[in-house]
């Protein structure tokens, strides 16, 4: 192997650093070359700092971290299509239509956003950046599984270009990509995004090639008309029926928001999916505990808090366990709210932010009828109040300093 690899940093390697024929192709050799092995670049000059860990291996261990919500969200969006289409399927023929749905969303996701990051890598001359191996991931997994191919395109291309390279690319943005993609979709694509045809797909409107595969034939119905939680809750805002019967009454209990076996985006559904990734960041000490912890206490905190003020709000009433479950709160406050880059960046200020998205998530949901998935807008306007969150913070510190040095001083 040392051969090989001698051989490629003498013959091959000078064709794409400075002066050589492919130079303005250096970001993808450097891609190849850093994903087969660690380089032994080191600064030329002092500090240097010994550690284990560069930036592909962080964001490989965020995909790691990732998988209990890929495998289980492949399963689930098989399961809720096979069960809304009176399909009897096992386990791995659920697995099977999952994959037909998600894993194409998983490459255009990739494939496209990919495009974005080498063509900018080629005009700045700078490094292909590992931080898209998450974002390319993370972005799939907040879409509904029936969305279309080409709305996955557009959506990745508006978080990559207009989320991070026009700031300047990674370490610049200060809204995290994966969200901003998201909520792009959102507002210019509402009727592929939201509402309760969107979540479970039918026999009609999948591809034939497809359903012949898979031995699925016969009359169809046209489509299939299934509401996640949040949208059962929020429906009952002045119906005069309690957000929980409502819930209870189309079949959603804590025990099946916590599962995740219910329709919703591909990769959020299930708490304990989320909580493994969660528990396997914090081991590993790639994500901050900080942000998890303050955001579910702030969530929680918030829900107590509606549930004893005297509002005409039947979701005002939703226990606080069940915002906590519900929609993408998890997934965001795990995956999404830990963005090194777009988070605070001061311990203090790390609790401050994810207490406020947790807040925040509970108050869009109860507060605004048109949007019952509040955690999305939630991080994304914590991201970018993030700044101010430090500089109030670092300010404190050195008032403190300055306040203690003067009392040595008077001392």
């Amino acid at each position: 192997m040392k051969a090989l690899f001698d051989f490629m940093d003498k013959n091959i390697a000078p064709l794409f650093e400075k002066g050589g024929k492919f130079e303005r192709l250096y970001p993808l050799w450097e891609a190849g070359d850093t994903f087969n092995r660690t380089p032994g670049d080191v600064t030329p000059s002092a500090p240097h700092v010994r550690d284990s860990i560069d930036q592909k291996r962080l964001m490989i261990f965020v995909i790691y971290a990732l998988i209990p919500c890929i495998l289980f969200g492949i399963w689930n969006a098989g399961n809720q299509f096979n069960l809304a289409n009176g399909i009897e399927a096992t386990f791995g023929a659920d697995m099977a239509r999952g994959a037909l749905m998600v894993l194409p969303i998983i490459f255009v996701s990739y494939a496209v956003g990919g495009i974005w990051e080498v063509l900018f890598a080629v005009i700045r001359r700078h490094e292909i950046n590992e931080g898209f191996l998450v974002t390319g991931m993370l972005f799939p997994l907040t879409l509904a599984p029936t969305i279309p191919l080409w709305q996955v395109a557009v959506g990745i291309s508006f978080g990559i270009v207009i989320g991070k390279e026009i700031f300047g690319g990674v370490g610049y943005n200060i809204l995290n990509p994966a969200l901003t993609a998201r909520a792009f979709l959102f507002f210019a694509y509402p009727a592929q995004i939201s509402g309760d045809k969107v979540w479970v797909g039918s026999l009609a409107e999948s591809p034939s090639i497809v359903n012949s595969i898979l031995g699925h034939s016969g009359e169809y119905v046209d489509g299939v008309t299934q509401a996640t939680p949040l949208a059962v809750a929020a429906a009952a805002k002045g119906s005069g029926m309690a957000a929980v019967d409502a819930l209870n009454h189309a079949g959603y209990t804590i025990q099946n928001l916590t599962v995740g076996n219910i329709p919703g985006s591909i990769g959020s559904t299930s708490a304990i999916a989320v909580l493994i990734g969660m528990g396997f960041l914090i081991l590993t000490g790639i994500a901050s505990w900080r942000v998890m912890l303050s955001g579910i206490l702030g969530c929680g905190l918030m829900g107590l808090l509606f549930n004893v003020l005297p509002l005409d709000n039947e979701f005002a009433a939703l226990p606080y366990y069940y915002h906590i479950a519900m929609g993408g709160f998890l997934f965001g406050i795990v995956f999404m709210a830990t963005d090194p880059v777009s988070a605070s960046a001061t311990n203090t200020g790390k609790f401050i932010y994810g207490f406020l998205i947790g807040a925040l998530t509970v108050l869009i949901r109860v507060a605004n009828p048109a949007y019952p998935e509040g955690a999305m807008l939630a991080i994304l306007f914590m991201n970018v109040m993030a700044p101010l969150v430090d500089h109030f913070v670092v300010q404190g510190h050195i008032k403190k300093r300055t306040a203690y040095a003067r009392a040595l001083n008077n001392a």
